[in-house]
């Protein structure tokens, strides 16, 4: 593609999916102030996390080789139809603000369900539009259009819930869908045909190769596990974060939108520095001290007095700024330690051995949650984390990656599969 047609094209597309995004995330904050004001129950708000990230971690490994066989256009066109269509069943069901909150939970599951299907598309049409030496320039601006969707997400959401229901909320959700369609209609996206047979034994065979590698590699395999084990204490404790601000700190519904605009204003700055600034720090070390740093941060939020709700949104940012420096750390070493053709199913499965025993962290952290208090909550992750950044620094195999080879590729990049992994959204 030689000449400029793409980028008319890509402008097109993601006109769509911005408002697609925004609408979306605003929903989705809509829905967490919801069940946090309507029902005030830790095991609630973790029952709700679970519903909306167990099926697309089950799902999610295996989606991404039916996508590269699928005509994408319509992939993502199909899967904005479901999302909208569950959007305006949930409507339905919240239209007297009393549904079962089962019902709600399933709605949550089958919206995961949708995107599962959904953001590994999107992230596969840029190669077949974009010429190659732009690659990197359109993956920061989706980076950029990622982090101004999460931080007007919640303001916009906290507007909406404020003045509307919760069922007439939702209906922004399809708008953004209907927008997001017709923004796909008119382009063309190339598809390309393959004909080799999916077969059960064909996606078995990629899971193995993906095992392969990492185990090949012992300070790898520590990498993956280290930050398996971060993930498992921190995502179950990071959705407690709007229970943290109303039940702690004694805020409300702006607040809570505070409270997510900081966490996104972290991961944004994070991301600039990285961009800007030429660090020469290994990466290892980086994701080491970002571990150490994001424990801290959680302590804090658990530690501060209840009436320093300024302090608490500081650390918030700060905590955000950690969790993007340790992925944009993590992608780099990953790419630089595996071979081009294994990245999609390394990566793949690390979402998928990271995001399951954190499902399984959610029922115990929203039970003990209720037993100990959301500030105890906190506190444990946090100290649990700094003490996995100690011992990550003091084992030696994991601190000799990078050594062997040029420590090359630019820490800008950030990656959207590791930073969803704590998504409070």
């Amino acid at each position: 593609m030689e000449n400029r047609k793409w980028v008319q094209t890509y402008v097109f597309i993601w006109s769509g999916q911005f408002i697609s995004m925004l609408t979306s995330n605003a929903v989705q904050f809509s829905i967490i102030i919801w069940l946090s004001l309507e029902h005030r129950s830790a095991e609630v708000l973790a029952f709700a996390g679970i519903s909306g990230m167990l099926p697309q971690a089950i799902i999610g490994t295996f989606v991404g080789v039916f996508i590269d066989r699928w005509n994408r256009k319509k992939v993502l066109i199909m899967s904005d139809i479901f999302l909208a269509l569950c959007a305006l069943t949930m409507s339905i069901l919240l239209r007297n603000e009393t549904a079962n909150i089962n019902w709600i939970y399933l709605m949550l599951g089958l919206r995961s369900v949708g995107n599962a299907f959904h953001s590994p598309a999107i992230q596969t049409i840029a190669p077949l539009l974009v010429p190659k030496k732009e690659l990197i320039r359109i993956a920061g601006i989706n980076q950029v259009i990622h982090s101004v969707s999460g931080i007007a997400g919640p303001a916009i959401g906290t507007l909406a819930i404020t003045y509307l229901s919760i069922s007439t909320v939702l209906y922004l959700d399809i708008l953004g869908a209907i927008i997001a369609i017709v923004s796909l209609v008119f382009v063309h996206i190339p598809h390309i045909k393959t004909n080799t047979k999916l077969s059960i034994s064909y996606i078995l065979k990629d899971w193995k190769d993906g095992f392969k590698n990492v185990l090949a590699k012992r300070g790898l395999a520590l990498l993956f596990l280290y930050a398996m084990m971060v993930t498992f204490f921190i995502m179950p404790t990071a959705i407690m974060f709007p229970l943290l601000t109303t039940e702690y700190y004694n805020g409300g519904k702006w607040e809570m939108s505070v409270i997510e605009i900081a966490w996104s204003v972290g991961m944004l700055l994070g991301g600039a520095v990285l961009g800007l600034a030429k660090i020469k720090t290994k990466k290892i070390i980086m994701v080491n001290s970002m571990h150490i740093l994001l424990g801290a941060s959680f302590l804090l939020c658990g530690l501060l007095p209840s009436t320093w709700f300024i302090g608490y949104a500081v650390i918030t940012i700060l905590a955000g700024i950690s969790l993007s420096i340790f992925s944009a750390s993590f992608t780099t070493i990953i790419q630089l330690e595996i071979a081009s053709n294994m990245l999609g199913r390394v990566f793949s499965m690390y979402y998928s051995l990271a995001v399951l025993p954190s499902v399984v962290g959610l029922l115990f952290t929203g039970a003990l949650a209720e037993k100990i208090g959301i500030s105890n909550s906190f506190l444990l992750s946090g100290s649990i984390t700094i003490l996995i950044g100690i011992v990550s620094f003091l084992s030696p195999m994991l601190m000799k990656i990078g050594k062997s080879k040029r420590d090359v590729g630019k820490s800008n990049i950030i990656s959207g599969e590791i930073s969803q992994l704590v998504n409070k959204n």
